[in-house]
């Protein structure tokens, strides 16, 4: 019977290729004691057990694991494609008879080699959906054409294109093909009219349904949305689309224009493919951004990047957070979660927040077993996995220990992201006084941090809560991204050398 001999099993075990056939059924012993189902209710632990189980199939039969050690060797070493570094906000926690709470940056860096293997673009097979609904006639519905019209320029005839329009119906203007004829491309483009109303399922589905057409391993597979409205009705419906997607190895990405649109909506749209969300002030900001989001898609390196976050059965996971290159929250569950592409030239960063349980016992203790696993674009070998087992110390009074800086500024910059958040659930509650005060304390460390233009937004929205007992949509949004958008300003690498 032949094995997957792509995947490195004994890494999977936590095993050297020459460990004995006991130290393999130790491993698999002490993994069952963490991850079976029956003594560790987190999901990832049931996602990583059955990986592990999986692996000690075979290296725990004598006869699969020399087919398997034989067709490795057939194969020749496999590179590195990416690196995963994990560092906790504390290496010793003291004794506490309360829970604490523990960070781990996640640090997933595209290695030099890998980097070497790059010789052409990696194609893409790219839907825009865009929003033709009638509040977008006019200067939005313009520059939307310029974009689109230089994204055709910058695709190569490797590339796949389609592109749907919608409004309270959709239409599918460019069927899914190769980009040849682009003057015709571009005069399908300018058959955009506005008119009608907003119903972004109807687009999104036929969206998802042309990029279904040229779905491949090869390629990066990714819807775009741009709206500039709320959808009434089918929020539920193109939520349920978009796990489809993600499980097919579609992402989708979404950026709303104006104040009108719900962005909790496009956040949970975005969070469950790997895509992101942004906030697009001024129509003149379209172009860039849509360009932007399709160029860092073309640099991909690794493809349908999922993140497993595997705690100990008495650690509970509170958040996970993607910090760089898109700053973009995450849902805990389900899981795997998706994190998108890993570029060529830059890092992606994630920071998950775990609550310890209180510690009464001194000594080292594991916490999280972390698994990230991605489809290698430019390699025959398409499936690559980093792992990472994190352990820490449990000390009576230990030395004080600042967390590290890489984590020091990460956690900078997001408290300021949620402090808008918490600004917002203040008003949600009914407590005026105290989403002022946050709003006024998110203007002092804007100003701090020399971000005079949202220190100032902060200002006006304090100042507005406080006698109408609300805040601006255009406020809040451009407080809610702009905070969020910080996060792509500090490069941890830098801050580590």
């Amino acid at each position: 019977m032949s094995v997957d001999s792509s995947r490195n099993l004994y890494a999977i075990l936590g095993l050297p290729s020459e460990a004995t056939p006991d130290d393999i059924r130790e491993a698999y012993r002490i993994a069952a004691r963490r991850f079976h189902p029956d003594a560790n209710p987190n999901e990832g632990a049931d996602i990583q057990f059955r990986d592990i189980t999986a692996a000690y199939e075979v290296l725990g039969n004598p006869q699969r694991r020399y087919s398997y050690d034989e067709e490795r060797r057939a194969r020749g070493e496999e590179p590195d494609y990416f690196s995963l570094r994990v560092t906790p906000s504390k290496r010793v926690l003291n004794v506490l008879d309360e829970p604490q709470v523990l960070y781990l940056l996640l640090e997933i860096s595209p290695l030099r080699e890998a980097a070497k293997l790059k010789k052409r673009e990696v194609p893409l097979n790219l839907t825009l959906v865009l929003d033709r609904s009638k509040s977008m006639k006019g200067i939005r519905l313009d520059k939307l054409k310029i974009a689109a019209h230089q994204i055709i320029e910058s695709l190569s005839e490797a590339d796949r294109l389609a592109m749907v329009s919608f409004s309270d119906r959709a239409e599918v203007l460019i069927p899914a093909g190769p980009v040849a004829d682009k003057t015709a491309l571009r005069a399908q483009v300018n058959l955009m009219r506005a008119d009608g109303g907003t119903e972004i399922f109807h687009g999104l589905q036929a969206g998802v349904e042309e990029c279904r057409k040229n779905l491949s391993d090869e390629y990066v597979n990714h819807v775009i949305l741009l709206t500039d409205g709320r959808t009434f009705g089918d929020e539920l419906r193109a939520l349920e689309l978009a796990g489809k997607a993600a499980a097919e190895g579609i992402g989708i990405s979404a950026m709303g224009i104006g104040e009108e649109w719900n962005d909790e909506f496009l956040d949970a749209l975005a969070s469950r493919t790997g895509g992101t969300s942004t906030y697009v002030s001024s129509p003149n900001a379209v172009v860039r951004f849509l360009n932007e989001r399709v160029r860092s898609l073309g640099d991909a390196l690794v493809e349908r990047l999922r993140l497993v976050v595997a705690p100990d059965a008495d650690i509970e996971m509170e958040s996970v957070f993607k910090l760089q290159p898109h700053p973009q929250p995450l849902e805990v569950a389900p899981q795997p979660v998706p994190l998108g592409s890993l570029e060529f030239n830059r890092a992606l960063t994630v920071l998950v927040q775990l609550q310890m349980p209180p510690s009464k016992r001194t000594g080292f203790r594991t916490v999280a077993r972390i698994d990230v696993t991605g489809s290698v674009l430019v390699a025959e070998n398409r499936l690559y996995k980093a792992l990472s087992d994190i352990s820490i110390e449990i000390a009576e009074n230990p030395l004080p220990e600042d967390p590290p800086l890489p984590i020091l500024e990460a956690l900078g910059k997001l408290t300021l992201y949620r402090i808008q958040e918490k600004a917002q659930q203040s008003l949600r509650e009914g407590n005026v006084a105290e989403a002022t005060r946050r709003l006024e304390n998110l203007a002092t460390r804007l100003l701090a941090s020399g971000q005079d233009e949202l220190a100032q937004m902060a200002i006006i929205e304090a100042r507005r809560v406080t006698t109408t007992n609300l805040l601006s949509e255009e406020g809040r949004k451009a407080l809610k991204f702009g905070t969020r958008r910080l996060l792509s300003q500090f490069d941890p690498r830098d801050d580590a050398e």
